[in-house]
């Protein structure tokens, strides 16, 4: 592809600078030999996209714009995924995949909009007390998501105290100072939360499509086939996104998807090779790892209400917790972004959030599941574990991150995500994301060139 025009170049500028601070971070602390990385760096250059093994089945699972959350949420789960590409449905026949994809949803983002629209409930049921005693509900519930900050789609279409109020009269008591928070909301509406976020208007008409105007979390950033997979490698780690999707020139379908679990996978298949070898073998402290020091880490009490975990997520935007006891934080479980999915579709295992803490929701989906071991499980290693373990663990559990951990008490000290191992492997060359941007500016900028 011919390199990036100038003006194109100045759209990609602006990077956040939370990638750069990262990366500096993890090439400050990282002790390999500048030739052996250097040499990976090439090596990875020199293998194309199109090489990268296919997702399973061969075909990349797609979810309609008009799909409801409700069912979103299901397909992710019945497909074992975390994200998948939107496809906008007034564009199934069009030859671009400009027209035919809108972005990629997430459980990220399904957190984010359930965090919100429990605040946005509580609100509006404080606005139907205000309006026992005389305030009219639809200006009452304006104001209550207004000074709740709420500026989704939701905010706007049509959520008024009377809405909910409905959706939750007849055993629903509304304080008039309840509700500043999704724990609370939660707290308060007890079994009606999900009568209210999944069944009842404007909530159970919520689109994937609107979700996705609201929440950016996982944008459509595209390669092309004969792109190389230090590209991949780049975006996965350094710039921070989950997935990267596969598109072939010409041709408006994905080819490919591949996810940070899809490269890590890939990476332990390397074993026995002698750079990898190499590397694998370095324990965790000679690779700077963990890159984040013991009082960055976000966890949750036990104790802790379980939307409280998920707000955490939320505001944080990290995919994960771990689940602590006690000031020594001593490691107890884990608790994820995927979790969340237990609350959507399983709602008749939780009777009431008045008592529900994350050690009861992590028993009780436990309990529940037909491989208790895998969920709210800690995943953990010592800190003089080697790279090559750490991968070896995140690859044959399926699990997104580790935690390092200490002294017969497992205090938790770090954590070590399948973003840190793949940036282990590379590094980026001086204005190499000119070619790269240059394919992706050339398609999403064609249309204005031309006029």
């Amino acid at each position: 592809m011919a390199q990036q025009p100038q003006a194109a170049k100045s759209k990609t500028s602006g990077k956040n600078e939370s990638c750069d601070s990262y990366f500096e971070m993890v090439q400050s602390r990282k002790k390999l030999p500048h030739s052996l990385q250097e040499s990976l760096t090439a090596a990875f250059q020199g293998i194309p996209v199109s090489s990268f093994p296919q997702v399973p089945g061969g075909k990349v699972i797609e979810i309609l714009a008009d799909t409801s959350i409700s069912d979103a949420v299901k397909i992710l789960s019945e497909s074992n995924i975390l994200s998948a590409p939107v496809v906008n449905p007034d564009a199934k026949n069009s030859k671009d995949w400009r027209d035919r994809y809108l972005g990629v949803v997430d459980y990220s983002a399904i957190v984010l909009w359930v965090m919100q629209n429990a605040e946005i409930a509580a609100a509006a049921l404080s606005a139907t007390s205000a309006a026992a005693a005389g305030v009219g509900t639809g200006a009452a519930g304006a104001l209550g998501a207004l000074a709740l900050g709420a500026t989704g789609p939701l905010a706007v279409a049509g959520l008024t105290a009377a809405a909910v109020g409905a959706a939750v009269a007849g055993g629903v008591a509304a304080d008039r100072g309840m509700g500043r928070d999704a724990p609370t909301a939660a707290d308060k509406l007890g079994e009606d939360f999900y009568k209210v976020i999944l069944h009842e208007e404007p909530f159970k008409s919520t689109t994937v499509g609107l979700i996705l105007k609201s929440y950016r979390w996982a944008p459509f950033v595209p390669v092309a086939m004969e792109s190389s997979m230090l590209s991949v490698l780049l975006l996965l780690s350094k710039y921070r996104l989950r997935n990267v999707p596969v598109i072939e020139a010409g041709n408006p379908y994905m080819k490919n998807f591949i996810t940070q679990s899809a490269v890590v996978q890939g990476l332990r298949g390397c074993k026995g090779r002698d750079w990898f070898d190499c590397i694998s073998a370095q324990p965790l402290p000679e690779l700077g790892l963990p890159f984040m020091s013991p009082d960055q880490i976000v966890m949750v009490q036990e104790n802790e209400l379980v939307l409280e975990a998920f707000k955490k997520m939320k505001e944080k935007q990290i995919g994960g917790l771990p689940v602590v006891e006690g000031p020594k934080r001593k490691i107890v479980g884990n608790i994820s972004i995927r979790d969340i999915r237990f609350l959507l579709l399983k709602p008749e295992l939780f009777r009431s959030f008045r008592e529900l803490t994350v050690k009861d929701f992590i028993s009780t989906i436990a309990a529940a599941t037909n491989e208790p071991e895998k969920t709210g499980t800690p995943i953990t290693c010592k800190p003089d574990s080697t790279l090559g373990n750490v991968i070896d663990t995140l690859a044959s559990k399926a699990v997104h991150r580790i935690y390092v951990v200490s002294g017969e008490d497992n205090v938790v000290t770090g954590v070590i995500t399948l973003r840190d191992v793949i940036s282990c492997f590379i590094t980026e060359p001086p204005n190499f994301f000119d070619d790269y941007f240059g394919f992706a500016a050339q398609e999403i900028l064609s249309d204005t060139s031309d006029s």
